[in-house]
């Protein structure tokens, strides 16, 4: 057994954080396991290769949930990282925090130390941005943010125009306090290539003496004595290894791994853990409940005027796209094809931005979760527009089948489970053709593909919800915090209620799902969990 101060699991957007800041001193031995391999690909570095890693199983856990009876007993797909960066290596790179008031609400659960004015100074902390320091973002951090607003498609700014029509202000920047409005996504990208938590806080420490990083080392289970987290067991090239933590075991292994690792481990529903013949470490019924997503469907438009699908369809469009990479990094393959978007409000009297709005100047209607090919769009131009609830009040959970730890966990969405998740796909869709209704935008629509112009009735427009709608790949809260061992697995310095030794930090402790994508707040996380770690020692 091998010794060290420290040992993560999970080389994803958080734990690449901690194993960078936790090293940092060079007095710590530091060690990051993670289960997938390197990030050196191209399909990863090039940001338009992320519809390849959609469907990779060499990069992405490709998890399918259970039935959801809400969305017609359909099994959802849930891409998830498996390789270094995790899923900040696979996704869109959109670059959200959330609302401020997300993090307010946090803390008003009983999390101190994690309102927007606490959490703040860490998203500064983590941020390069394109424009420059400045009190509300930060300049010179490791994850370079830019602005795409002078590359992306000229429909987006048509989009932009037509929500203007409508009473929604155009934004130059999402990530300002407030943050409602229509505008185009700031992203990870630099140069023409993705940034991920890998390539912006592991690659620069990978030097360091005192940081060791295991790739294609599944963790298998969590060792204690007593209550006490002291070692890591994992496999590698089919062999039980054993890492000994001295100071802490750090779990980073996302939503849907943190509490499989943890029920794995004999941390969890003391009867489940029994009936799978785990033995009980802690009965920590909260472990693995409390599971929240964003659930999104799109709108199709057939376009009078050229989209992307009319550059990247074409065989000659593919190899002009890349001669324009290869001769400077621009184009659409130099980023995401999700390019604009709004945060508005769908009825008057709320008090925030209740709704994520995504404008896509593509289309690929043929085929949904794995079998959507995002590089293989229609032959036709046109484009998409879809929405999801910013803060969706519907839970699921995610538990163990088996004390086998290469099963996948159980992975129960609960969609659309409370009247208002419900109201809000109706007030969502309204707004959709709204906006595709209003001038500029009306202008260049031809037709609407899906879900069409039969679709009216708030029956059918639920009924279409249900048989199309699926994940924006958000997952959340699995691990949440808070100060009541009953309800929350962590407390708001991210130790594991009733255990010592042992943290969680990723998107698995949020209290509530922030209004957004989630990269930017899991690396929040991370840079606020090596302070409470440093700190405490």
């Amino acid at each position: 057994m091998t010794d060290f101060d420290y040992v993560i699991v999970g080389a994803g957007s958080a734990g690449c954080v901690l194993a960078n800041r936790l090293s940092a001193s060079g007095t710590q031995r530091v060690l990051l396991l993670e289960a997938g391999g390197s990030d050196r690909s191209p399909w990863i570095r090039v940001p338009i290769g992320y519809g390849h890693s959609f469907t990779n199983p060499r990069v992405n856990w490709m998890y399918s949930a259970e039935p959801d009876p809400e969305l017609d007993a359909r099994r959802a797909y849930w891409p998830r990282g498996k390789v270094l960066g995790g899923s900040s290596s696979i996704n869109a790179m959109v670059y959200v925090r959330g609302q401020p008031h997300d993090f307010d609400d946090w803390a008003a659960a009983g999390n101190p130390g994690w309102a927007w004015d606490d959490v703040l100074p860490y998203f500064r902390r983590l941020e390069d941005h394109e424009w420059g320091a400045a009190p509300g973002r930060g300049g010179g951090g490791p994850v370079h943010v830019s602005d795409i607003a002078n590359e992306v498609h000229p429909l987006c700014h048509t989009f932009v125009a037509a929500c203007g029509t409508l009473g929604i202000p155009a934004l130059r920047d999402f990530n300002e306090r407030g943050g409602e409005g229509a505008g185009t996504w700031q992203m990870t990208i630099k140069n023409g290539l993705r940034v991920s938590s890998a390539t912006a806080y592991l690659r620069p420490a990978r030097s360091r003496r005192n940081l060791e990083v295991r790739t294609h080392a599944h963790a298998t289970r969590v060792v204690f004595e007593g209550r006490r987290a002291t070692a890591v067991e994992y496999l590698a090239g089919g062999t039980r290894h054993f890492a000994r933590a001295r100071r802490e075991v750090i779990v980073s292994a996302g939503a849907v791994n943190s509490p499989q690792l943890l029920q794995l481990s004999g941390v969890g529903a003391g009867g489940l853990l029994q009936r799978l013949g785990i033995p009980l470490v802690l009965d920590a019924p909260a472990v693995g409940q409390g599971l929240q997503d964003h659930v999104a469907v799109s709108y199709y438009y057939r376009s009078r005027v050229p989209t992307l699908n009319d550059e990247l369809y074409p065989l000659s469009g593919k190899l002009r796209a890349a001669l324009r990479y290869l001769c400077g990094r621009h184009g659409p393959l130099g980023m995401s094809v999700n390019q604009a978007g709004a945060f508005v409000r769908s009825r008057p009297g709320l008090a925030h931005p209740n709704m994520q709005l995504y404008f896509n100047p593509l289309s690929y209607t043929a085929g949904t979760g794995p079998a959507r090919r995002m590089l293989r769009p229609d032959p036709y131009p046109a484009f998409l527009l879809s929405f999801n609830s910013c803060r969706p009040t519907s839970r699921g959970s995610v538990t163990i089948r088996s004390p086998d730890p290469l099963v996948a966990p159980a992975i129960v969405p609960n969609s659309l489970s409370t009247a208002a998740d419900l109201a809000e796909v109706r007030e969502g869709a309204a707004l959709l053709r709204r906006i595709a209704a209003a001038a500029p935008l009306a202008a260049v629509i031809d037709t609407e593909l899906q879900p069409g112009a039969a679709c009216q009735s708030d029956a059918a427009v639920l009924a279409d919800f249900r048989s199309r709608a699926g994940s924006v790949y958000h997952a959340s809260s699995t691990c949440a915090m808070g100060p009541d061992a009953a309800r929350a697995v962590v407390a708001p310095d991210l130790r594991v209620h009733g255990i010592d030794g042992l943290r969680v930090a990723d998107a698995s402790v949020f209290p509530t799902v922030t209004s957004g994508n989630t990269n930017a707040p899991s690396m929040m996380v991370g840079e606020r969990a090596a302070d409470l770690i440093l700190g405490s020692r």
